[in-house]
């Protein structure tokens, strides 16, 4: 079944890029509809760890991540936001000049990171280990459940009156005015997409006959059982390879992008017990107490990233009334700003600040 009237955008991929985009495209008078391939905000939106941390964000998208964050701030209780404040830790001193290095950075980009003398955080954070020969903190740092994520936004498009179909894979589509997206739910018709599916756009762009390098990480996060009070704050650590926290309800959550194993065309990712070791390993070499804790659950969550590591953001290269969204590194904190972005971009508006061409020459930026 094909809607007479086509919709003026219909965005493909229903996480929190999407939905922001969504939001922001309503507000300026469009018709839009929101398609997923399974539920809303249940791809990498609803299954990373939800560390909403400044210090493990890139220094050049270090503006993006500010807006970001205090568009979670304004969220609120409605997905679990948590403002704990964070350290960042350094046990040899190779990462101490590594943290040094890279915080300062952050700091001067704007970010409000300072570095802690050891008795800071021994009262702040008793439970920390004693090995640790540098640290940074930021007040800002916390987190969010990224489990409401699809709760969230389905209500926010609900109260826009933004139609959405869940389970609705595109599988076909045919370019022209309007371009016509066939899905199991009959054929969608639009004047103009947006590619907004994470780590499933390069299939999604090959439908247009465009190749984009994409490539998808297969990153792990466990969860522990509940656990007396150890940490008030998100915990990271210099190299990036740790990132935990200790919800309400005891539990510890713990991440830093150790890699499971599979493909977003396979499916879901599944998990490799030879990264998830190392992990949890690092988390009890950060708090010793978490020897005794049992790992109820791990998962993985595929994130979507470009050789240089840097978002893609614009018209999709060749395909006229065509636009992607994603490959954000931070794109949890990140999304709802950048979505915001976009939004104003497709309404021929100025964005407030500046998107990432698709169409660049990409070459491996680790700044």
């Amino acid at each position: 079944m094909t809607q007479a009237i086509p919709y003026d955008i219909a965005i493909i991929g229903g996480g929190i890029m999407g939905c922001a985009t969504a939001l922001r495209v309503a507000e300026g008078g469009m018709t839009a509809i929101v398609l997923d391939q399974g539920d809303l905000g249940q791809g990498a939106s609803g299954v990373n760890a939800g560390t909403l941390s400044l210090q493990i964000k890139r220094v050049k998208l270090m503006p993006y991540a500010l807006r970001g964050h205090h568009l979670w701030e304004q969220m609120g209780d409605a997905v679990g936001f948590a403002k704990t404040g964070g350290f960042t830790l350094a046990f040899t001193p190779r990462e101490a000049d590594m943290l040094h290095e890279r915080q300062t950075l952050k700091a001067e980009a704007g970010a409000p990171i300072e570095f802690v003398a050891n008795n800071r955080l021994r009262d702040a954070e008793p439970h920390l280990t004693h090995k640790v020969q540098a640290a940074s903190f930021c007040a800002e740092d916390g987190y969010a459940n990224s489990s409401l994520t699809g709760r969230y936004y389905r209500g926010r498009l609900q109260d826009a009156n933004i139609p959405y179909r869940e389970g609705c894979k595109v599988t076909a589509i045919k370019e022209g005015a309007p371009f016509e997206l066939s899905t199991p739910q009959g054929t969608i018709r639009a004047t103009r997409i947006l590619l907004a599916a994470g780590a499933w756009l390069k299939p999604l762009a090959a439908l247009l006959n465009v190749d984009l390098p994409v490539n998808a990480r297969v990153n792990t996060v466990s969860v522990t059982e509940r656990m007396p009070p150890l940490i008030r704050s998100v915990i990271g650590h210099a190299t990036g390879l740790l990132t935990m926290k200790q919800k309400a309800n005891g539990t510890v959550l713990i991440g830093g992008g150790w890699q499971g194993r599979g493909t977003p065309q396979e499916g879901r990712g599944t998990v490799d017990a030879h990264t998830v070791r190392p992990n949890l390993a690092l988390a009890q070499y950060a708090v010793p107490a978490l020897g005794s804790a049992r790992v109820l659950r791990s998962w993985t969550g595929f994130e979507a990233n470009v050789p240089d590591f840097y978002p893609l953001a614009g018209p999709l290269p060749g395909v006229p009334g065509a636009f992607v969204l994603g490959c954000v590194r931070g794109g949890y904190t990140i999304g709802p700003y950048i979505g915001q972005l976009m939004g104003d971009s497709i309404l021929g508006r100025e964005p407030e600040m500046p998107l990432f061409d698709p169409g660049r020459d990409f070459e491996k930026d680790t700044a």
